[in-house]
């Protein structure tokens, strides 16, 4: 092989290992010990990890072999079965990863709002409903890639290429695919992002105001904010009521704290998918135009990227990147 096909092995090889390490281990981290504590982070955080993997095993794994195998690469089974993995996968990991900055969204406005409150995605029943939906979309957009469109198997192709019926009939599933499962999800993520920005920046104004006012001391304190609250002096006596109610609410505090936390966190993983799948999708749509080995390639690039690091985002916003299973 010559430099740059060592170079697209090493990064492909690359992308692949870190990208099973990065993912198996968010998935395994996310498992609850028991089904009583099963919650909707859990499993959404566990979904986009499995759509992952399957880009990571069944994609990236036999491209990077195929560099050694020209035969796989030239084989009509293996271009519809990574074509096929490759979508489904792409759409799930969209899917998924929407959910999630709704969920975070949702858990950052009832934490200041609504003191903590359960929200509508806390509901197992729900979320389960919407991942299935998600896989059916995701396998519904995946299956023309084995049953309409035919590939290639010329030996002096670099990629999988595919040819529907017609230019017309490929653009038209494209087009369809390309709003679906693509600038719904986006819109979707952006408009999550968003609204997390603005409750963030409206719950920071409303600290600083409180604590110009002097109605609360500022919020680096848990222990003197409570004391400002209830009227809780250091030296004077505590009923045992009134103690449980402090540390309920020290538990409160600390927890609309995570939940912001998570929530600003949310905000970089959000705008790096953005970033991504943006560039991801002008790129689909000028190669659904316009036949381009290196559009091609630089869209599978792009993909893979993402779903190498950002398991490891996930991880760190959680506090479970590390190497404790408890």
């Amino acid at each position: 092989m010559e430099a740059p096909d060592w170079v697209e092995l090493l990064m492909r090889a690359f992308f692949c290992c870190t990208g099973i390490i990065g993912n198996s281990w968010l998935g395994l981290r996310s498992l609850p010990k028991s089904g009583s504590q099963l919650r909707t982070g859990d499993v959404l955080l566990v979904n986009l990890a499995v759509s992952n993997l399957i880009t990571n095993c069944l994609v990236d794994l036999p491209e990077t072999v195929a560099h050694f195998a020209k035969s796989w690469l030239t084989s009509k089974e293996y271009c519809s079965m990574t074509q096929f993995s490759h979508e489904l996968s792409e759409t799930s990991s969209i899917f998924s990863t929407m959910f999630i900055s709704v969920y975070w969204h949702q858990k950052l406005v009832g934490s200041i709002r609504r003191g903590g409150a359960p929200v509508q995605m806390d509901n197992l029943r729900l979320v389960g409903v919407l991942l299935t939906g998600s896989w059916i979309v995701s396998t519904a957009f995946s299956l023309p890639h084995v049953f309409i469109a035919e590939h290639n198997a010329n030996e002096s192709s670099e990629v999988c290429e595919e040819r529907f019926a017609s230019p017309a009939a490929k653009q038209t599933f494209d087009g369809v695919y390309l709003t679906l499962a693509n600038v719904v999800p986006m819109i979707g993520i952006t408009y999550a992002t968003v609204q997390i920005v603005l409750t963030l920046l409206r719950s920071q104004k409303r600290i600083k105001d409180l604590s110009r006012n002097g109605a609360n001391p500022q919020p680096s304190s848990v222990d003197q904010k409570l004391e400002a609250e209830h009227g809780i002096e250091e030296s004077s006596p505590i009923s045992a009521d009134a103690s449980r109610a402090a540390a309920q609410q020290k538990t409160q505090v600390r927890s609309n704290t995570s939940n912001q936390v998570r929530a600003a966190k949310s905000v970089a993983v959000a705008t790096i998918f953005i970033f991504c799948w943006f560039t991801h999708l002008v790129l689909r749509i000028y190669s659904s135009f316009r036949n381009s080995i290196l559009a091609v390639k630089l869209t599978n690039f792009i993909g893979a990227s993402y779903v190498c690091f950002v398991p490891y985002v996930y991880l760190h916003g959680v506090k479970k990147l590390n190497c404790s299973w408890r």
